[in-house]
């Protein structure tokens, strides 16, 4: 049977408490992953699309995702790469909990053009998101530090702005630099978004690697790279703007003690 490692189980009962502790433990070890896919809405918009769609993933019965209108829970994992609907960018394949990029955009989002810069974005699933829910007229920049996954991550934003009549609404670049790189943008985005690298937690109940690289020393490594990442990019942000910032990970040193440390830091 799986174990988790102890002083991972020690770290979580020191920050939620005993009960939460166990109840997220088990659900680590024991709960499959949801299968959960987000569909292009501009692509879509083709009824042959749709129908095959609706047949595929039975969407009629299908539970939405309640914070992104154009996603669903699917009952079972279908052999996505034979679809060539997938490759055709109708649809990404996408953990539910990273769609919340849109409801955040929804309360706190710039109603008007904007320019937005998606730091850590391969493979793209937050980027392709963010395409389809900025307003029409801004620029998104995707953005990914290492090279073999910005060819990931521009192959994906081909295939999801790629339409089959007319221009895509929102103008995409994709990039492949260091957060340092962009010193020289002071003031230039009106939203930046961090998916940092973290300790991956939440990688736990699909990754046994995760869970075998997983180190108190790493998750302090961690937090002192993230430290350095938004140090880098805050000044890239415009008075006003937004950051998100967010990690695929449950300890307090990676995200509640980061939220202080910007708050204090950076203002």
């Amino acid at each position: 049977m799986r174990e988790l490692p102890k002083d991972f189980e020690r770290l979580m009962e020191e920050h939620y408490g005993r009960h939460d502790a166990e109840s997220l433990c088990h659900a680590l070890l024991c709960s499959a992953p949801e299968v959960s896919v987000r569909f292009n809405i501009r692509k879509m918009m083709c009824t042959e699309i749709l129908a095959e769609s609706l047949r595929k993933f039975s969407l009629s019965s299908a539970e939405p995702v309640c914070w992104c209108p154009e996603a669903y829970y699917l009952t079972e994992r279908p052999p996505f790469t034979f679809d060539p609907l997938f490759h055709a960018g109708a649809y990404y394949v996408q953990e539910a909990s990273s769609m919340y990029v849109a409801r955040l955009f929804e309360k706190f989002g710039p109603g008007h053009p904007c320019c937005v810069l998606d730091l850590c974005a391969a493979p793209g699933g937050k980027s392709t998101l963010l395409a389809d829910i900025l307003p029409e007229g801004s620029l998104l920049m995707s953005n990914e530090p290492m090279p073999k996954r910005v060819c990931i991550l521009s192959e994906n934003m081909q295939k999801w702005t790629r339409m089959p009549y007319g221009s895509y609404p929102v103008s995409n670049i994709v990039t492949n630099n260091y957060p340092s790189d962009f010193s020289a943008f002071t003031h230039c985005f009106d939203v930046v978004l961090t998916d940092v690298p973290c300790s991956g937690e939440g990688m736990f109940r699909k990754d046994d690697k995760a869970v075998a690289e997983w180190s108190m020393d790493n998750v302090m490594m961690c937090a002192g790279r993230q430290r350095v990442i938004l140090g880098d990019i805050w000044h890239t942000l415009r008075p006003g703007g937004l950051l998100i910032y967010s990690t695929c990970t449950f300890n307090r040193f990676e995200d509640e003690s980061k939220a202080r440390w910007i708050r204090r830091e950076l203002g």
